[in-house]
Formats: structure tokens, sequence, C-alpha cells
């Protein structure tokens, strides 16, 4: 029984049962946020916690299905026990999401009692949770020297992956840990080595100096990178290829020729590097209702307003700005323009740059509880000078800023989960030396079945994140897989708070102490699920909408 062999085909029976209990409560909170067969805004805000319980019950189900789809074969007994603790962990707590809806919209809940009562989900969760199995699992992965979660890749992104790790341990792990105590700025003897491996140009097609196909994105690469980057540091590392990534995305899908030809051989070099003004003090994740002013002027446009959340803004040459250019305040998304800020590069925290017109520049270092290095400012714009050729698209980008920025947001959240799945690893691994390293009452940490049942829940949720965001980096080179995107960084922020978390009281007292690696880890993982698109506003705004039109759409079929 140890290679759980007859376990896979119930499981996917469950899933498949799961699945259909799902789409019959989507189509139910559907037809309750509908007007005349369209959703209504008023009702939606009236449903939110139903569909928040939605979004999140969709990203653990999909993660489920891919792991099982990619099951291991047979001998590796490990991965096999991790995949089906995954799964069984997924649908307990999937069942338990469409139960609160259920309760909301008084459905019949009936098959769903059904399946949570049947022999194959009993016998599962017996096999697969149980104490006894939880302790075997645990068992078998701390004696395990293999990689957690292995994917396959190709001999290219295997050599980058190796490469990467080298370069995570060898130059940013050293580094790490005064960055993060001291509220240092990310050094240049750590980015010079990035820049020359080409970090800063994964999102951007060979014909303007970056790494990417000229003819297709290459989401595999970039996780590969983002990963390893990540593992040494989230702040330091892993999260300098965003900025770029969101950018060049939004230049790629908007840009005129001239400013493709211009910007992005620049920004592939890290030359200059690269920072994003989008959120606001008063409007946070609500891109549409942004307000900093962009007003014409001969030659281009003077902005006045403030920004906040604005990361790397101090070292940053070149600052993406969503700017409001419509003078009609009611225009809302269809309003707003990227102007592109050119500025000197400043190291401290907190810079002011005047130009020869009189325009100002001011930023201030945001004080944070972790994910320190890279530092996100507020800004302040007065009468600042930015030239029409700066505005991305030119005159026929004017009013179509939020959705160059969307396409930049895509990458950007795939990243995000890849920064994640580095810092779960990181946590995961760490867990596990001091597990086997630390003895209580006479035995190692790792010899006791609750510490063992921990860290078997921990690597089975690392493997389903993992698994998945590699599955949906290949749809979105294959062109599809935006909504995925979604859903995995979701699934993946959330995970990596509960990993660190746990990775942490393992540790005990050592784990709350600053010189211990973990409670970097803890503190940075936090943010995870607050950047680019804060959770709620992810899961109720694009996850749960595009579930119900879909849902809605559906049963206009029928």
């Amino acid at each position: 029984m140890t290679s759980f062999s007859p376990f896979p085909p119930l499981a996917s029976r469950a899933l498949a049962s799961l699945r259909q209990s799902f789409e019959h409560t989507a189509a139910a909170l559907a037809q309750s946020c509908a007007n005349g067969g369209v959703l209504d805004a008023r009702r939606l805000d009236q449903e939110q916690v139903p569909s928040y319980e939605l979004a999140l019950a969709s990203a653990e189900l999909l993660a489920a299905e891919t792991v099982l789809a990619q099951l291991p074969p047979a001998p590796l007994v490990l991965d096999r026990r991790l995949a089906l603790t995954c799964v069984m962990d997924a649908i307990g707590s999937v069942a338990e999401r469409l139960h609160v809806i259920a309760l909301d919209l008084d459905l019949d809940m009936t098959p769903l009692k059904a399946l949570l009562a049947s022999a194959d989900v009993l016998e599962l969760r017996r096999a697969v949770l149980g104490g006894r199995a939880l302790n075997e699992t645990g068992r078998l992965l701390c004696e395990s020297h293999d990689e957690i979660g292995h994917i396959e890749l190709g001999e290219e992104l295997t050599l980058a992956q190796q490469q990467f790790r080298r370069i995570a341990a060898e130059v940013v792990a050293p580094r790490a840990e005064a960055i993060h105590r001291h509220d240092l700025i990310v050094p240049e003897e750590l980015l010079q080595p990035l820049r020359e491996m080409g970090v800063f140009g994964l999102s951007i097609p060979e014909r303007f100096g970056g790494s990417a196909p000229d003819d297709r994105d290459d989401n595999l690469m970039m996780i590969v990178v983002t990963e390893a980057l990540s593992e040494a540091s989230l702040a330091a590392a892993g999260s300098l290829i965003t900025r770029p990534e969101i950018l060049s995305r939004a230049l790629i899908t908007g840009g005129t020729d001239e400013q493709k030809a211009h910007w992005l051989p620049k920004i592939a070099c890290g030359n200059p590097l690269c920072g994003i003004a989008i959120t606001e003090p008063d409007y946070g994740s609500d891109v549409a209702s942004l307000q900093l002013k962009g007003t014409r002027t001969a030659g281009g446009w003077l902005l006045n307003g403030a920004k906040t959340w604005c990361t790397f803004a101090g070292k940053a040459g070149l600052i993406m700005v969503v700017t409001r250019t419509s003078p009609d305040r009611s225009s809302g998304y269809r309003g707003l323009s990227i102007l592109l800020v050119e500025k000197p590069s400043y190291d401290g925290h907190a810079f002011t740059y005047q130009q020869d017109g009189g325009g100002r520049l001011v930023g201030k270092a945001i004080p944070t509880i972790g994910y320190r290095g890279m530092h996100s400012f507020d800004l302040s714009f007065e009468q600042f000078f930015v030239p029409d050729a700066n505005v991305i698209g030119g005159e026929a980008g004017l009013g179509k800023g939020f959705y160059f920025t969307m396409a930049g947001m895509m990458g950007g959240r795939m990243q995000t989960a890849a920064r994640a799945s580095g810092i779960m690893r990181a946590a995961l691994l760490a867990a596990l030396r001091y597990a086997g390293d630390r003895k209580v009452f006479g035995a190692p940490l790792a010899n006791y079945a609750l510490t063992r049942a921990k860290l078997a829940r921990m690597a089975a949720r690392f493997v389903a994140c993992r698994q998945l965001a590699y599955a949906v980096g290949r749809l979105l080179d294959q062109g599809g897989g935006r909504m995925e995107a979604s859903l995995v960084k979701l699934f993946a922020c959330r995970s990596a708070e509960w990993i660190t978390r746990e990775a942490l009281q393992i540790y005990g007292g050592m784990g709350y102490a600053e010189e211990s690696a973990v409670s970097r880890y803890f503190v940075d993982a936090r943010v995870l699920s607050i950047f680019e698109g804060a959770e709620e506003t992810l899961a109720l705004k694009v996850i749960a909408r595009s579930l119900l039109e879909d849902a809605l759409k559906i049963g206009t079929q029928h």
C-alpha cells in the first residue's frame, strides 16, 4: 500500500464529483448576482463573501486537479504520497467553502454531503490524511535527498536553474540577512552580476536585446529564474524581475516602434532600472479611480499628485506612471494613460529631483516589516514635465493606459507565483534541516509524529503550488492561461504565508529571532498577497467575476 497505487482512481472520481458541485454552486451564485441575465454590480457587492469563497475554492480545485493529472509513476513513493496529500487537503477545503456558499444561497447540500461521506473519500482520508499516514509521509520526506516537487525541464531550463541557484547561493544569500536587518538598498555588487546574466531582459524579445523568443513569451524561463533568486532573497533578488517584466510587456503591447526600439534594449540590460507607479493613497487596487493628474502643456504633460507603494523608485531611473490624462473625471479607466518618467538613480531612503524647468519629484521610502532592499516609496509630483515622446503609444495611446497596464500585470501575477514558490522552497528546506538537527526531549524534532505531519503537509502544498505554476506557465507560452495565472497567484501567495509560518513554528523561539532566515521568509511572504493585485481585489474583481460570467454564459446555452 505504500505506493498508494489503488488510490489515484478514487481521488480522480472524488475530484470529478467535487467539480460538478463547484459548477452547480457557481451557477447558483451567478443567478443570485445577475439581473436580466447580466451581472449586476450592486448584487455582486452584496455577495462578496460567497464570491470570495468561490474564487479560493476555484484556485484550490485547479491545484488539486493539476497535481493529480501530473501524478508521478508508482516507484516514486514519496512524490505520490505528497500529491495525494495535497489532493485530499484540497477536497476538504473546497467542500467547506462550497458549504459556506450553499448556506448563504439555501442550496441543497445533499450531493456535497454524499461525496464527503462516500466510501471512496473516507478511505482516502484515512489512508492519506490519518495521523499514521502523515507520520509515514513525513518520515519518508525527512529521509529523502531528492528534489521536492521535481519538475521535468528541458536542457536549457535545467541549465538556467542550476546557474541561477548557484548565483543565488553564492552572491545573493550571503548579503540577504544584512540587507533585511539593516534595511539596506540592494547593492551594485549584487545587481551587476544579475545584469550580466540577463535577468532584466527575460520578458523582452531577442530582437530588442532580451532573451525571450521573438514570436512568443517565455514564461517558463521567467519562472525558473524567479524561483531560484527568490529562494535566496525575495526583496534583494527575486523581485528585481517584476518591474521590467510589467513595463516591457506594457511597451510591447502598446508602445510605438520608436519607443520599443529606444527603451526595450535599455531595460533588458538593466540600465536604467525600473519602477512602477500605479497605486495612489486613496485608491489602492482600484485602478479605474486613479487621480494623479496629467495636464497638457507645450511638448508634453505636467504631472501633479501622489503615488504610493512604488517599489524601487529611488534606485530606478525610469518609472512607469499610470496617469489620468482626460480632464473628464468620470471617464474611469478610459481616461488613463501611461507616462514614462525619467529621473536620476538614488541610493538613499529619500530623494528630491528638481527639473530645470521647475518641476519636482519627491520620494520617501516607506518603513516596512519585511520586503526590504528594494524599498517602496511614496512619490509626490509637482508640475513635473514629461515629454510627449514618453507617453506609451504616443497620441494613439492616450486613454489606453489601463489596458497596457493589465497586459503588464498578467506577467506580474505569474512572476509573483514564482516568487512565492521560491520562498516556500527556502522555508521548507530550512524547516527540514532544523527538524533533523534540533533535539528536544532527547530526540530530533524530525522523529516526532506531529513535526512529520506538519512537514508532510507543507511539502504537499509546496508541490501543488510548484506544479500549478509550471503548468500555467506552459499554458501562457501557448497563448492561453490568463485566468489560470490569476488563480495560481491567489493560491501560491496564500500558501507561502502558511508554509513560512509553519517553518517558523518548527524553529520555535529561534524562528522568531531576526538572525534566523525563517523570520525573514515569514515577513517577506506576507507581502505576496498584497501586491500585484491585492488578494481580495484579485478574488472578487477578476476571478469571481470571470467565473460568474462564464456560469451565466453556460446557463444561457442550455
